[in-house]
């Protein structure tokens, strides 16, 4: 017995452990998600949109790219399905996400895996990947855990300070521009993300790509810069594996 509770107190105190690590990983780049959730508030009521209805929309459309895409299509009365057809298509990448995360939570009930899905954010993505994307062994409780504290703490920022920017957009004035306030936040979390040659190569591709769409409709630049960026990651770590095969 006494054994049993000892095992439990340190299973216990590690998946706190990872709770806490996750959250200090995030804590950077929750920066950039207050700022952007504060700057998507403040464009949802100035759009037109009520409080409430704002509101509403910001708590049940956790995606700031979505939310962003639909409000010229709901000022110009544009088709309900077209609406829903450009939130898809901005947020396909989340499909992406969602295949490179599954051999690690794939155990879960579709209960539970669809809660981790509708958590789980660009953000977050990048960071999971970049501390067990390597790791042999998938499906632990801490890769779990570290999620939990890497999403968590990310969608209650994001909801409070989108909340803010309801409530308080009526007094920013719009010679603020936060929108670049927003961009410069991301630039700073990301770029000392970018350590490898793939890493490098994916965000060329991505930039290049978004750049050249950007008239395309619908966004649809966006997730082109997303697929090409992806390849042109897996091709160049492709590319280095074969080089360290031939070298040893």
């Amino acid at each position: 017995m006494k054994e049993s509770r000892f095992a439990f107190r340190r299973l216990d105190a590690r998946k706190w452990q990872n709770l806490r690590t996750g959250l200090v990983d995030v804590m950077p780049a929750l920066v950039a998600t207050a700022t952007w959730g504060f700057v998507t508030g403040i464009a949802l009521v100035k759009s037109g949109l009520t409080e409430s209805m704002a509101t509403l929309m910001t708590l049940m459309v956790y995606a700031g790219s979505a939310q962003l895409t639909s409000l010229p299509l709901l000022e110009s009365s544009a088709p309900l399905w077209l609406i829903f057809a450009a939130g898809t298509v901005v947020n396909i990448r989340f499909v992406i996400f969602g295949a490179a995360l599954q051999p690690y939570f794939r155990h879960l009930s579709w209960v539970k895996r669809l809660f981790l899905g509708y958590l789980t954010t660009d953000f977050s993505f990048v960071l999971f990947m970049a501390r067990h994307g390597e790791s042999r062994d998938r499906g632990t409780p801490d890769q779990l855990w570290y999620l939990l504290g890497v999403i968590i703490p990310g969608w209650i920022t994001w909801n409070l300070f989108s909340l803010l920017g309801i409530f308080l957009g009526s007094f920013v004035p719009a010679s603020w521009s936060l929108e670049y306030a927003a961009i410069l936040a991301l630039m700073a979390i990301i770029l000392p993300l970018v350590k490898t040659r793939p890493m490098v190569m994916c965000l060329l591709v991505a930039g290049v790509i978004a750049w050249v769409g950007q008239p395309l409709p619908l966004r649809l630049g966006l997730a082109a810069a997303v697929v090409g960026g992806i390849i042109a990651g897996v091709l160049a770590e492709r590319q280095m594996n074969r080089a360290r095969s031939r070298a040893s």
